[in-house]
């Protein structure tokens, strides 16, 4: 009888493994593209029998056509050139998200910065000779409660007002890929865009997907890919504000490329950069901006307030050394060394 009954047991395990395998073996494999957007690297793997590179570049250039100001056609370019504009949901959806964490933050977020950000040299014009002058001129015309959108259309309390998205577009392209993953049925993938991430799902070994937080190593050519630490997370979108790539010496005193846009300087804050983890990656994309401009105090009473928002910074200690601050929530997605 026991005979028997290994005999029924072992058959069972057999089809059980051939079931398995075939189930396994219809599947849709894991693919990856690549490219460049935004002035920057995409990747983007997803569980799929269908290759959907072009049209992950389609939606990518929506974005592009509407956020770009490298992009002469795009709607901000318009905008910022005083053109009768036509706006669509990418833009307005950017804009109201934007206009949205300005006045929760108090102007530490403001895509009106433009202007300042031009003057330094971090964006799309050229660099002036700035003082203490100049930056007085440039904030009669910089801040979020100067624009609005009224029957479709952008007003400007001045006509000098000029917006750049870059702290929020990159972002907002991941959530527009992700969301057409999600409406193609794709139930696993990551999204990667210059370092600002939305992951769904498992990644191909079946886990939770991991995301390393880089070390804040000064490094414009983004060679240095050490890892400060590593995430375990799923169903969330990540983005990191830094102040360790983009910067540049005068007169032997650094001037890094977060600009306050309050006081029309690049901050001073001790923090090197500062991760966010929200729902989508287009809000992690902006507070990470915003905790930049705020310092680490007022950002960390920040995040008491928001329990959606989970953060990690990186601030400079003493003697070359790091000092880690997280939230709570945070600490239970580092992966243990």
């Amino acid at each position: 009888m026991n005979k028997k009954k290994l005999v029924w047991q072992s058959v069972f395990l057999l089809i059980l493994i051939i079931g398995t395998i075939t189930i396994l073996r219809k599947q849709p494999p894991f693919r990856t593209n690549e490219g460049m957007v935004f002035g920057t690297i995409y990747k983007i793997t997803y569980q799929s029998h269908e290759d959907l590179h072009q049209e992950i570049k389609a939606a990518l250039q929506q974005v592009d056509d509407a956020l770009s100001p490298y992009n002469p056609n795009s709607i901000i370019t318009r905008i910022n050139h005083n053109e009768d504009t036509t706006l669509n949901t990418f833009f307005t959806d950017v804009f109201t998200l934007a206009q949205k964490v300005s006045k929760e933050t108090e102007g530490a977020f403001d895509i009106t910065v433009a202007p300042m950000v031009n003057a330094w040299g971090f964006g799309f014009k050229n660099a002036i000779s700035v003082d203490s002058m100049v930056i007085d001129s440039l904030r009669q015309f910089v801040g979020y409660e100067k624009i609005d959108i009224e029957k479709g259309k952008i007003v400007k309390q001045d006509e000098r007002v000029m917006l750049d998205c870059s702290s929020i577009a990159k972002g907002y392209g991941v959530d527009q890929v992700a969301k057409l993953l999600t409406q193609k049925g794709i139930q696993n993938y990551m999204v990667d865009i210059g370092g600002e991430v939305f992951v769904k799902g498992k990644n191909p070994k079946m886990n939770r997907w991991r995301i390393g937080i880089n070390k804040p190593i000064e490094d414009s050519l983004s060679i240095n890919q050490e890892l400060q630490t590593i995430l375990e997370i799923t169903d969330a979108g990540m983005a990191t504000s830094g102040n360790y790539r983009k910067f540049y010496y005068k007169d032997g005193k650094r001037f890094a490329h977060t600009i306050d846009p309050r006081l029309g300087y690049p901050i001073q804050h001790n923090i090197l950069s500062a991760t966010v983890i929200a729902n989508d990656c287009t809000t992690a994309d902006a507070y990470a901006t915003a905790f930049m401009v705020m310092g680490l105090e007022k950002a960390q009473a920040f995040c008491q307030q928001h329990p959606e928002l989970e953060a990690y910074f990186i601030c400079s200690g003493e003697k070359d050394t790091y000092e880690i601050h997280y939230t709570k929530g945070m600490e239970k997605l580092i992966v243990k060394k």
